[in-house]
C-alpha cells in the first residue's frame, strides 16, 4: 500500500466512524447511510486509491471529469454519481455511465433525460435538487414549486425519481444547515403523501464534510464527502 492509499484509507475510516456516531445519536443504523466519495479535486490515482480502499460510490461535479475518470478507471467497478450541475447538451453521455444523478434541477432537464434515456432503452435514476437556502447562485427547484413538477414526473417512462438532494447555505454554520436539512425532510414527507406510482422519495442526499452529522440527524440516506477524504495528502 502506498502512503497515499494509507492516508485515504485512514480518512475513510474516520468518516465512517463519524457516520456511525451520528447514526447512533439519531437512533438509526449506519448501514442505511451511503457514503458518496466526491472526487472533483482528486487526481485519477487518488480516485483509484479511494476505490481500492473499498469505497465504490464516487461522485463528480462536472460531467466531463466524470466521463474522463470513468474511462480511466473502467476496471474498478465504480458506481458513478453526478452531484453537480448537468447541462442538457451533456445528458446523453452522462446517463449512459451514471448510477445516479443527484442534481436534476428543472423540468427542462427532466425532459431531456427522459428523451435520451428512451433512446438508450434504459431507466435513469435521479434525485431532484432543492434550492433550500434560496441562494440565487445555486441551482434547484424552489421548495414551493416542486410539487407541481410531479404532474410531469408522473408521465415519465424512462426516468425514475428516487429522492431529493440539497446543499446547506454557505453562511450560518451547522445550526443553519440542520434547519435547512430539516426543511428538506419535511418537504419530502409532504410530497410523499401524494406521489405518482413511478416515483419514490426514499433517498435524501444531504450533508458534506462539514455538516454530515446534522444531515444524518435529519434523515440523510446519502452524504457527499470530498474534503475530509483527502486531508493530509
Amino acid at each position: 500500500m502506498t502512503e497515499e492509499q494509507r492516508i485515504i484509507t485512514a480518512n475513510i475510516s474516520r468518516i465512517r466512524e463519524r457516520i456511525r456516531q451520528a447514526a447512533e445519536k439519531a437512533g438509526r443504523s449506519a448501514e442505511n447511510i451511503a457514503l458518496i466519495a466526491v472526487t472533483k479535486y482528486a487526481t485519477a490515482p487518488q480516485t483509484r486509491a479511494v476505490s481500492l480502499a473499498g469505497l465504490k460510490d464516487l461522485g463528480e461535479s462536472r460531467p466531463q471529469a466524470l466521463w474522463d475518470k470513468s474511462s480511466t478507471l473502467a476496471e474498478d467497478s465504480i458506481r458513478w454519481h453526478l452531484v453537480g450541475h448537468l447541462q442538457r447538451n451533456k445528458v446523453t453521455r452522462t446517463i449512459a455511465i451514471t448510477h445516479l444523478i443527484h442534481s436534476v434541477d428543472s423540468i427542462r432537464l427532466l425532459k431531456e433525460i427522459e428523451s435520451e434515456s428512451g433512446k438508450l432503452g434504459h431507466v435513469t435514476n435521479v434525485l431532484l435538487e432543492i434550492n433550500i437556502s434560496g441562494d440565487a447562485e445555486k441551482h434547484g427547484f424552489v421548495p414551493g414549486d416542486v410539487e407541481e413538477a410531479f404532474d410531469f414526473i408522473s408521465t415519465l417512462k424512462n426516468t425514475r425519481v428516487a429522492g431529493l438532494m440539497a446543499m446547506a447555505s454557505r453562511e450560518g454554520g451547522r445550526s443553519v444547515a440542520q434547519k435547512e436539512f430539516a426543511a428538506v425532510r419535511s418537504l419530502r414527507d409532504r410530497l410523499s403523501e401524494n406521489l405518482p406510482d413511478n416515483a419514490s422519495l426514499d433517498e435524501l442526499s444531504l450533508g458534506m464534510s462539514g455538516d454530515l452529522e446534522e444531515a444524518i440527524l435529519e434523515g440523510a440516506t446519502m452524504v457527499r464527502i470530498g474534503r475530509a477524504l483527502f486531508e493530509n495528502l
